[in-house]
């Protein structure tokens, strides 16, 4: 079978990435099943392991071979939730798993994302009633040792989370976003999601040290307020020192350089340049908002614009082997990339193309 890009296949992701050439895709953003967060109706899914080990050994499968498909530079963005070991009282199990769920001791494991919870038993020599299992990082350390770099891990802070009636803990509001790499070197555009800086913030840290103004010290403290502190290096002999007496060294700008005769924030009449960008930070305050014709979890369409912008060169291809609703190639094409995808089940891919219809129309 030939494969097309702009394209979700009806099929098992590790079967179907095979079919792809090696070197073929340039980015991938995807978000894997959770571990035994819910049952999807279909054979080979992934997410109905026995135990997080054999769960963490699929997903390691499937993403080997997106590695192999991936150009030198591409990179992959996963998105993947936590779940906690519960004690497995009042365990509930789909009707149509035959209570194949219910191999192991009392442990099960409850999640606070996604319409529908399901507790699943499973065996457990290491994991405690309560116990956090570390799923996400599990599978970060699992791929890393099979050959990818990891790079970063990037906190999805969720203003608007699910509800929980815990009272021995804080309610779960984030998930992460790992930023992975098959080469040391790779493409990421970085100006692409650089994020404002407050004309505030500007003014702060562009006045001399010695007028600097700074929080109110604790009372009986008599050297001043306290003065904001940069990343010090070693004085160039080009570089303007005046007004960093004592500093030992040149604050470093917030766009990576040195604020060198101020001249990244001021025009040449002295006054304040707007718009100044600073690199986007690690945590992405984002709200959570479903598809409503999807019964399931889906990521916001904004959580991911800034994967694909750093990810994929425009005309690229961005893949997702978990294709869900449709929302990595929807914002791909809004973004001028293309798409190639796989999902298992056939409700979900006619799901996703009837999305893209609606909101592409005849770009599609």
């Amino acid at each position: 079978m030939k494969i097309e890009i702009n394209k979700i296949y009806n099929e098992n992701s590790k079967k179907g990435l095979k079919k792809l050439p090696s070197n073929s895709i340039d980015c991938c953003v995807t978000s894997p099943p959770y571990w035994g967060l819910r049952d999807y109706g279909v054979d080979d899914q992934i997410g109905l392991e026995n135990t997080p080990d054999e769960f963490v050994k699929n997903i390691v499968e499937v993403f080997n071979e997106v590695y192999r498909v991936l150009k030198e530079d591409g990179t992959l963005w996963l998105i993947i939730g936590d779940s906690y070991a519960g004690s497995g009282k009042g365990a509930v199990t789909h009707p149509d798993t035959n209570n194949k769920w219910k191999q192991g001791t009392n442990i099960g494991i409850s999640h606070s994302s996604g319409k529908k919870k399901l507790i699943h038993h499973f065996n457990s020599n290491c994991y405690k009633p309560k116990d956090l299992i570390g799923i996400p990082w599990m599978v970060a350390f699992a791929l890393r040792n099979s050959g990818w770099y990891l790079r970063q891990d990037i906190i999805w802070s969720k203003p608007n989370p699910m509800p929980e009636s815990v009272k021995d803990r804080c309610t779960k509001s984030h998930e992460y976003i790992f930023l992975l790499s098959k080469s040391q070197k790779y493409y990421y555009d970085n100006d692409s999601i650089k994020t404002p800086i407050k004309d505030a913030t500007v003014r702060r840290v562009i006045q001399d040290i010695e007028n600097q103004k700074g929080s109110t010290r604790v009372p009986g403290k008599i050297n001043g307020n306290m003065k904001a502190v940069f990343p010090k290096r070693k004085p160039r002999p080009s570089d303007n020192k005046k007004g960093n007496q004592g500093t030992g060294g040149i604050p470093i700008g917030l766009n990576g350089s040195s604020f060198k005769n101020h001249n990244n924030f001021l025009n040449e009449n002295g006054e304040l340049i707007h718009g100044s960008k600073a690199n986007k930070k690690s945590v992405w305050e984002i709200t959570t908002k479903g598809y409503k014709e999807a019964h399931f979890a889906t990521y916001p369409e904004k959580l991911i614009v800034d994967c694909i912008k750093a990810g994929c060169k425009e005309n690229g291809i961005v893949l997702d082997p978990f294709m869900g609703a449709g929302t990595t190639a929807l914002v791909a094409k809004k973004l001028n990339r293309n798409y190639l995808g796989f999902e298992l089940n056939p409700e979900y891919v006619d799901i996703s193309e009837k999305r893209l219809r609606k909101e592409l129309g005849l770009f599609s």
